[in-house]
């Protein structure tokens, strides 16, 4: 079959931010999604920038057609300036973890829609299990043939994506021992995980074809992949973050996400090719991010070379700087050497319980406030 891919003239931007919904009392997850989008969509200018999720406790928040980390950011504190109000008046918080850390999967309510029930009733326990929250970046590309290229490279660095935004640490009232429980939870769905490494568009257009024919999927976007094409937009996606709690880690995350795309499309245009690992490398050093966060040592090349993610972390910003500078983000880019002072979301909420004797209420406090601090 045939695949047509919208190529973006530029690489631009767009973000989709998830949160989940506390009780402002309990900090147990509400489902008031509903009655907190009619009142938010009545204060905003752009209603669509608030999207309904999987279950009634999510919402979220996503970007228009952007050109630069800073304008994306804008945009969506334009949109929580209108949410967050909102929910003050139904006694709600927005919650920007990837998992949170008591509640039950068995009273969460479903969002009504046939594509979600028939989601639920495909996958069964481990649908019904799925409360996470992530955030997708969005970064155009201008040549078809290179989206493919460009996917296998980047996931050489998914490990420092989710070491940097690893917040899921605790899952139904137990410290797991993982930085993202997310990252793993996610990948039991059928269509989800980790992408295979196509060499061309129409491999991929070949395997979009058997799964609509096997009836995998019935639509291209139930492919669920940490990174993906977005084919309708012109866009490579990045699916991997764990929910994040503050613009003062969103920012660098996603400045990181779109030098990468930028920097590895020219690479790849100019010829170059870029490192590309096996795709046992790229499963073991997901595991090890998800498992260690920035205290992974993971692997470099098909050489099986290995370095702790944060040391290879701060050589990669001094290569992409060039490319920050370009795309009008050299803050925010720089900006993930603050995460790695001050620790990521994982490490914090840790610190959080071990200060309040295993206080969950108290991690869920705490990752809240760190929201509303940065608005």
């Amino acid at each position: 079959m045939r695949i047509d891919f919208r190529a973006s003239p530029r690489p631009t931007l767009g973000v989709e931010w998830e949160f989940a919904l506390v009780d402002r009392r309990t900090r147990d997850l509400r489902n008031e999604a509903a009655h907190l989008f009619a009142r938010a969509k009545a204060r905003m200018p752009d209603p669509e920038r608030l999207h309904k999720e999987l279950l009634r406790n999510t919402v979220e928040v996503v970007t228009g057609v952007c050109d630069s980390v800073p304008e994306a950011m804008a945009d969506l504190r334009r949109t929580l300036h209108a949410v967050v109000p909102a929910a003050d008046e139904l006694g709600l918080d927005l919650y920007g973890g990837g998992t949170h850390p008591f509640a039950s999967w068995t009273s969460q309510q479903l969002t009504e829609g046939v594509r979600y029930e028939e989601l639920i009733n495909r996958t069964q326990w481990w649908g019904r299990q799925m409360l996470i929250w992530g955030v997708h970046v969005h970064v155009g590309m201008a040549e078809r043939d290179r989206v493919m290229p460009v996917l296998s490279a980047l996931l050489t660095y998914y490990p420092h994506l989710q070491a940097l935004s690893a917040s899921s640490p605790i899952w139904s009232g137990v410290d797991t021992g993982y930085a993202s429980n997310r990252a793993l939870m996610f990948q039991q769905l059928p269509t989800a995980g980790l992408p295979f490494q196509f060499t061309d568009w129409s491999e991929f257009e070949h395997f979009v074809s058997d799964q609509l024919t096997t009836g995998v999927i019935d639509e291209l976007n139930e492919i669920r992949w940490d990174v993906r094409p977005a084919p309708n937009l012109g866009t490579l996606e990045t699916r991997v973050c764990d929910g994040i709690s503050t613009f003062a880690d969103l920012a660098p995350i996603v400045a990181l996400i779109h030098c990468l795309v930028v920097d590895l499309d020219a690479r790849i245009a100019a010829g170059e090719t870029p490192v590309v690992l096996p795709p046992w490398h790229v499963q073991e050093n997901k595991w090890r991010a998800a498992r260690y966060g920035l205290d992974a040592i993971v692997i470099l090349d098909a050489r099986n070379e290995e370095r702790l993610v944060t040391d290879d972390l701060a050589d990669l910003l001094v290569r992409l700087a060039p490319v920050a500078d370009r795309l009008g983000c050299a803050a925010e880019l720089d900006g993930v050497r603050g995460i790695l002072e001050r620790g990521a979301s994982y490490q914090r909420q840790r610190a959080v319980a071990s200060e309040t004797g295993g206080d969950f209420i108290a991690v869920v406090d705490a990752v809240v406030r760190e929201l509303r601090a940065s608005l």
